[in-house]
């Protein structure tokens, strides 16, 4: 059976075309526009989430709890930005998606993250899929493999419809940023 995917990745903004209104329960950017910490990785953001692959979920396609901050400090992205935790309220705060898949069948989910020193070491990301519950814990210091944005989690059995959810959360992290993006 051919896998599909699936990409969380938490955006905000709007360019080439289209429009991403932020998630009304998020902290605004603190940060000027442009204010970036490593200029190099500016190549790698990716505009437009509408042009990956596969099934895209952003930040306003999930539940937040906790509060959580928009950010456009560390390149790369995807959109114009991402969310973080604001290293608070560990263990409190979670972002969760509940993609509506279009078949049942194997996805290969895939998380996007920027990265650096100032990220946690043991994010947890749990996948509830078709037969159970994975939850793997992710250092959000490493490059992600793919286009220094995306990180696969594996391939998980999905049914039709909104049966899975993937849950990023600052539950046992360390007192570093737990960021939230992810891509099926």
């Amino acid at each position: 059976m051919r896998k599909h995917l699936l990409a969380i990745a938490l955006l905000l903004g709007a360019g080439s075309g289209f429009s991403i209104e932020p998630h009304p329960d998020a902290v605004p950017n603190s940060k000027t526009p442009g204010e970036v910490d490593i200029a190099a990785n500016v190549k790698f953001v990716v505009p437009n989430p509408k042009s990956l692959p596969g099934i895209v979920l952003d930040e306003t396609d999930a539940v937040l709890k906790g509060q959580w901050q928009y950010s456009t400090h560390t390149p790369p992205y995807v959109g114009i930005g991402y969310l973080h935790d604001q290293k608070s309220g560990k263990g409190k705060k979670s972002v969760t998606w509940t993609p509506d898949f279009p078949k049942a069948g194997k996805y290969e989910v895939r998380v996007s993250h920027c990265y650096n020193l100032r990220r946690s070491t043991t994010t947890p990301v749990t996948i509830i899929h078709a037969t159970g519950s994975t939850t793997i814990r992710i250092n959000q210091q490493n490059i992600p493999k793919h286009g220094k944005l995306f990180r696969s989690l594996g391939v998980f059995e999905f049914k039709k419809g909104k049966a899975g959810s993937v849950t990023i959360s600052n539950e046992g992290t360390d007192e570093k940023y737990v960021l939230s993006l992810i891509h099926i």
